[in-house]
């Protein structure tokens, strides 16, 4: 908790003051002997409470005085909010590796039913714009909040060669930086002085390593320039499985590999093994950037660190001022304490 004023705290001195003024003024009381011939006289003067509920009022009112006192000082919590606001950028591999079987039917079909419900379960939410890579990264879709679509264009996507981690990540940074002006676009000198993270994400969704154009950690300190956090998830097995997609999942560039690419075929890419996931480097473009890093090696893996991400960026931290609610409460202690010391101290009718 931080206070706008902070030096109206002091105002918490007049607690001990009062304590002092009570103590000062009961040792300067002086007691009258009266001498009384009755007890029951006696006991139907003296009140009916115990010493300790006598002691209630003046507590409740020295809390409440407490309670005033750092209300005075505004003071600031810092609390969750939604923030519908946020820029949401899907990459997408479209390498030739998104084929393997591992995951059924295909890693590159499983993805795309992935990516389509989360999409939906944002509706109405953040922007969100597609990004696909394989060789070369692309802009799909700019950031819109037409779920119909960017589901739409899912349908479209298709593999070639290559995978392009860091040139999707800056893709990506160029594509909020249209829609969002806080956010320098690549190139450009980031702005300086900024606190937290901006409000847009990259989500890289890769079941490779990088093998062609910008170092992926090169385009993570770009990211984090700009304060965007960067997720990654890393998708599919190291089993074994044939490489099967179907003649639209292909964008013509794998020349006479035809439909059932492969067929079954574990090396692609210049002989690097397929089935390895760069964990190391998608690790640490997550904690370059303040992202985090989710491995998924089925569909349902992949739906489920989807759907945990909203969270992380859609969900910001605000500093809200909750002086009233210090003030209310205040003034419900002291309310409290003159309305029991006024009900207890009430004249009593004397027993017959």
């Amino acid at each position: 908790m931080t206070f706008s004023w902070p030096w109206a705290l002091m105002s918490v001195l007049v607690v001990p003051l009062l304590f002092a003024i009570r103590w000062w003024a009961r040792r300067r009381r002086r007691r009258a002997a009266v001498r009384v011939t009755s007890i029951a006289l006696v006991r139907s003067a003296l009140p009916g409470r115990t010493r300790w509920t006598r002691r209630i009022p003046p507590a409740l009112f020295v809390a409440g005085l407490a309670v005033l006192a750092v209300g005075a000082a505004r003071p600031q919590a810092s609390v969750p909010v939604p923030q519908t606001s946020a820029t949401i950028l899907l990459a997408l591999d479209t390498s030739g590796s998104m084929c393997s079987t591992d995951v059924d039917p295909n890693r590159i079909t499983a993805a795309k039913k992935a990516a389509a419900e989360f999409i939906e379960s944002q509706r109405g939410g953040p922007r969100i714009g597609l990004v696909t890579f394989a060789g070369t990264a692309g802009l799909l879709v700019p950031p819109t909040d037409d779920t119909d679509a960017l589901i739409e264009a899912l349908d479209d996507l298709t593999v070639a060669r290559g995978t392009a981690i860091g040139q999707a990540m800056l893709t990506s940074i160029d594509a909020i930086a249209e829609v969002d002006p806080s956010v320098a676009p690549t190139g450009a000198n980031p702005r300086g002085g900024g606190e937290g993270y901006a409000g847009a994400a990259i989500v890289v969704l890769t079941d490779g390593a990088n093998t062609q154009g910008v170092d992926p950690e090169t385009a993570a300190e770009e990211a984090a320039l700009r304060r965007v956090r960067v997720f990654t998830i890393g998708f599919g097995t190291t089993d074994p499985a044939p490489m099967v997609c179907e003649n639209s999942q292909f964008d013509g560039g794998f020349g006479g590999w035809g439909g059932g690419f492969g067929g079954g075929r574990g090396r692609f890419d210049g002989g690097r093994n397929i089935r390895l996931i760069d964990e190391p480097a998608l690790k640490q473009i997550a904690r370059t950037t303040g992202g985090s890093y989710h491995r998924a090696e089925n569909a349902g893996q992949l739906q489920s660190a989807l759907d945990s991400l909203p969270g992380s960026f859609t969900v910001v931290r605000q500093q809200v001022d909750t002086s009233a609610a210090f003030a209310a409460g205040g003034a419900v202690l002291i309310t409290a304490a003159l309305s029991l010391s006024l009900w207890w101290n009430r004249p009593r009718t004397p027993a017959r």
